[in-house]
């Protein structure tokens, strides 16, 4: 019988987040709740509290969440990596 190898487990702050809540700034109105279409938050339990992000690996990165909120920077959404792009203008010699 083999021993089992080391399990690396990211800590929460490296790891993926796609939708970020500030909670300093959220009224807990749950738009984001009813217009995203993946279904990732769950209302709070106390009114006027931010909803929770049950189900991030869901997330389909089309931002109607942040488009819904009245608050700006209420929330945030994260792109993978591999969907950030960075376009550098190509100099002409």
């Amino acid at each position: 019988m083999t021993k089992p190898g080391k399990v690396f487990v990211l800590p929460e702050s490296t790891s993926h987040r796609p939708v970020i809540i500030e909670p300093s700034l959220c009224t807990g109105c749950n738009r984001c709740v009813t217009v995203c279409p993946s279904d990732v938050f769950l209302p709070a339990e106390t009114k006027g509290r931010p909803p929770h992000v049950v189900y991030p690996g869901e997330c389909w990165y089309e931002g109607s969440c942040v488009l819904a909120c009245p608050i700006p920077g209420a929330i945030r959404l994260e792109l993978p990596l591999s969907q950030r792009v960075r376009w550098k203008r190509r100099e002409r010699s």
